[in-house]
């Protein structure tokens, strides 16, 4: 039996304390591997379905974060969307609008031409003239997001049948040729997106999704056409998703939620995904 001296026990249980860390650190990395920041903006005034989809999505997202290693906050106050804000945060989701102050406009054009990523839901891209959001931010519509101004949307909200366009890219490689999505209301667009080349289409309405709205007025049902739902703009990390309106009770005069915009199974998957790649890519 050997007789270790003091400093000798001292000297190795340093050395065991010491190696323990380390593994326990090890540990640590590896769950943490998508550990990055993210921060969501939203208004959540106005429209009812709106406001649904924000206070599901905060919810939603505040999960996805534990189980995918990631922070998730949120803020009502576009004030925040300057430098000094934006340099704690790998991941800007715009949950509803857009910001409509010139300061905060270039905050954030700075933070993307800078490397920053940013996912946005379905009103976050709508643009109309005239209206309370008009089409007065050139860079973010027609460069950036790139659809141009609002042209027309289904109705009532109703799951669609998507199909994949790039089974290449992260955000959609894990998924079917084609899905079920939650119900929505869509929107189409003045600008051909396929005629844009820094615009890669992930995925867009299959046809067996026609006729898709059930009115009642008829040009809120489309029969044909060609109509993308979530790109990404290649000279930019961003994911624009057109999904994020759930069917209300208007007419009971309720406002009761009738519909999950994060119901569908793969639709999560790819979003999460989208996340997940937008907040690991290299600048």
């Amino acid at each position: 039996m050997i007789n270790y001296k003091p400093a000798a026990r001292l000297t190795i249980h340093l050395v065991l304390l010491l190696f323990l860390l380390c593994c326990a650190y090890k540990v640590s990395a590896q769950k943490n591997r998508h550990n990055f920041n993210v921060i969501a903006f939203y208004t959540a005034k106005q429209d009812a379905a709106h406001i649904s989809f924000v206070h599901e999505a905060n919810k939603w997202f505040y999960t996805m974060a534990a189980k995918h290693h990631f922070t998730y906050d949120s803020t009502n106050n576009w004030d925040n969307l300057n430098a000094t804000f934006l340099s704690h945060y790998q991941v800007v989701i715009f949950l509803d609008t857009r910001p409509d102050a010139a300061e905060q406009r270039e905050a954030f054009k700075q933070y993307m031409e800078n490397g920053g990523g940013w996912m946005g839901f379905h009103f976050a891209a709508f643009a109309l003239t005239p209206s309370t959001y008009p089409q007065n931010w050139d860079w973010y519509h027609n460069q950036f997001v790139a659809s141009g101004e609002y042209k027309g949307n289904t109705w009532r909200p109703t799951s669609a049948i998507l199909r994949v366009e790039n089974h290449k890219h992260p955000a959609t490689k894990h998924l079917p040729a084609t899905f079920s999505s939650a119900p929505n209301e869509w929107y189409s667009w003045k600008n051909d997106l396929r005629l844009n080349s820094n615009i890669k289409i992930l995925a867009s309405i299959d046809l067996s999704s026609f006729p898709l709205g059930t009115g009642p007025k008829l040009h809120e049902i489309w029969h044909s056409g060609y109509y993308p739902v979530v790109w990404t703009n290649t000279k930019y990390k961003m994911v624009y998703v057109n999904m994020g309106h759930n069917d209300m009770d208007y007419e009971n005069k309720t406002n009761k939620q009738l519909s999950s915009s994060f119901s569908s199974k793969f639709q999560n998957k790819l979003i999460i995904d989208a996340l997940l790649w937008l907040g690991n890519r290299k600048k």
